[in-house]
């Protein structure tokens, strides 16, 4: 197996069978031995008073602080039992956690390149499930009210009794690649930078395998006809929900004819000008940084190594 990305190889134990019993995970939540991350919008809690580490507190803290969420429950390890909170919309709060323990709220994307990759896992997992319930607090099926059920693994409508599970949309991202040049491009819907190039990506639609998601995406944003798709690895991406699915696959066409709707540019680069990209010596290419799996494929190709 591939080492994990970033935002992968969250140690905690889930807990499913734990999270069967809602008297087990309302007291967990209010055990003196469980940790609460605090997290509020873009940011998390970190503890940067000895080397970077995500800022843990213990229910004391948290509620000492004015906070009585009992959050919600990411897992257990080691005995002990992990849980997200989140305090996006009261300053008091936030400052006086900050006031209490000396540490601060920083971005989560920029931490997660900075602790651990385990830890960005659960990070990951924390910013992901409240992202989901900040945007699910009502019943997509009558409008009623949403509660959290199994620690906030599912939402349960208190009108109709209809029950809601976290949504992962499934993105495909691929590196195209003909002998020793790849394609890559820089889409309208992300932040273009002059001269910064990725892997081309795409949502994959529903009723459709990976392998033709690879296909159609091409198709459509390079006008590309692709064959001999092999998966690479995957990584969650908690901005806000997605799961990137890394692929790399071999052009059977190599005209580009880019969507303009899509795209602002798409090229062919070869491996000398990626390698020297790679080493921050191409003033003509930049490319997406580690914490990016498009970096990974990209590099996967041009080192051989897929």
């Amino acid at each position: 197996m591939r080492e994990p990305h970033i935002f992968a190889g969250n140690p905690l134990d889930r807990g499913e069978q734990d999270r069967r019993d809602e008297d087990w995970i309302i007291e967990k939540a209010k055990d003196s031995t469980s940790l609460f991350l605090p997290m509020a919008g873009p940011t998390v809690l970190v503890n940067s008073t000895s080397h970077l580490d995500l800022g843990w507190i213990g229910k004391s803290v948290l509620m000492d602080s004015g906070c009585n969420d009992s959050g919600y429950y990411l897992g257990s390890m080691e005995d002990i039992c992990y849980f997200a909170v989140d305090v996006n919309n009261d300053d008091d709060v936030k400052k006086e956690i900050c006031e209490r323990t000396g540490y601060s709220f920083e971005d989560a994307r920029s931490t997660a390149e900075m602790i651990d990759k385990p830890k960005s896992g659960i990070l990951a997992q924390g910013r992901a499930q409240i992202n989901w319930h900040n945007r699910h607090k009502f019943c997509s099926v009558c409008g009623g009210a949403n509660e959290p059920r199994r620690g906030g693994q599912k939402l349960q409508c208190i009108s109709c009794g209809s029950e809601h599970f976290p949504r992962t949309d499934p993105v495909i991202i691929m590196l195209i690649y003909d002998g020793d040049r790849c394609l890559l491009g820089q889409s309208r819907g992300r932040l273009a930078r002059m001269n910064r190039y990725s892997a081309l990506a795409g949502f994959m639609d529903q009723g459709e395998s990976i392998e033709e998601g690879v296909a159609r995406e091409i198709r459509e944003e390079a006008g590309i006809e692709v064959k001999n798709v092999r998966y690479h690895s995957s990584q969650p991406w908690p901005f806000p929900s997605s799961l990137m699915i890394g692929c790399l696959a071999e052009a059977a066409s190599t005209d580009i004819d880019m969507d303009p709707e899509e795209m602002t540019d798409v090229r062919w680069f070869s491996r000398h000008e990626v390698l020297l990209a790679l080493d921050k010596k191409n003033d003509e290419l930049q490319l997406p940084d580690p914490i990016a799996i498009a970096h990974h494929l990209i590099k996967s190709w041009a080192s051989g190594d897929f």
